[in-house]
């Protein structure tokens, strides 16, 4: 009998490829590129490229890259790509405590800001079922503030886990960001690391830390969002600033 021979790993080859655009910015796209069109009819070619460039970051600003979500018991990870600029024990928002919310303590709080050029689709931080989603009218105070958290304009939502675990994050609206836009209700059942929304243009989102869980995030550190681990249930804190 021959000899089975063992599989090899890593033999497939992958291409880079360009990302997805989310539908959401078809409309900003089409708009962009038809002010592109003006231009070159009008023969504006002083306005022309610029515009050309305004298109191309616009599709940018709204690509959807895949991501590929870790696994495994007790994981909170990245609900946003961007820079961790706070990691710091609040007091909840009022909107985030009583029967529906997740508690009346304070929690350590990780603030993660999005710059333009960040990828601006947000991921659930874990799988469960959406309990609330709360809209707040308010300002569009410079998202990297700390008081942007509550005074701008901003959405809550609340995942309970399948052991009845609650973890509450928040989409904070910016300087620049002037639409919250939610992808899911109440009710709905999500994955770990599935879109559940986005912020256009500019902004910041703060995930709230149940106290079993230790926070594997440095401050300077950058987020991918559905990949990035910044919490793990039993852990001890990270300490320290990202070199």
């Amino acid at each position: 009998m021959p000899a089975l021979k063992k599989p090899e790993v890593g033999t497939s080859t992958v291409k880079w490829r360009v990302p997805a655009v989310h539908p959401e910015g078809n409309k900003y796209i089409l708009i962009a590129a038809g002010l592109v069109g003006v231009a070159w009819l009008l023969s504006w070619k002083f306005l022309t490229w610029p515009l050309i460039g305004l298109t191309l970051w616009v599709a940018a600003f709204f690509r959807d890259p895949i991501r590929v979500t870790p696994q495994g018991e007790g994981l909170i990870v990245a609900p946003a790509d961007g820079l961790i600029t706070m990691i710091e024990q609040v007091p909840l928002p009022p909107e985030l405590r009583g029967a529906n919310g997740v508690g009346e303590e304070p929690l350590t709080r990780v603030s993660i800001f999005m710059s333009v050029f960040d990828v601006h689709i947000n991921r659930t931080p874990i799988a469960g079922t959406i309990v609330q989603v709360i809209y707040i009218a308010g300002k569009f105070l410079n998202a990297d503030l700390d008081k942007a958290s509550e005074e701008n304009e901003r959405q809550h939502v609340i995942v309970e886990d399948r052991d009845g675990r609650r973890i509450a994050f928040t989409q904070i609206a910016g300087l620049v960001a002037r639409r919250i836009v939610s992808f899911v209700k109440p009710g709905d059942m999500v994955a770990a690391g599935q879109r559940i929304g986005l912020i256009r243009f500019g902004s910041r989102v703060d995930v709230y830390l149940p106290p079993d869980y230790g926070c594997q995030v440095a401050l300077g550190q950058r987020s991918v969002a559905g990949e990035t681990i910044i919490a793990r249930l039993g852990a001890s804190a990270a300490t320290g600033v990202a070199q």
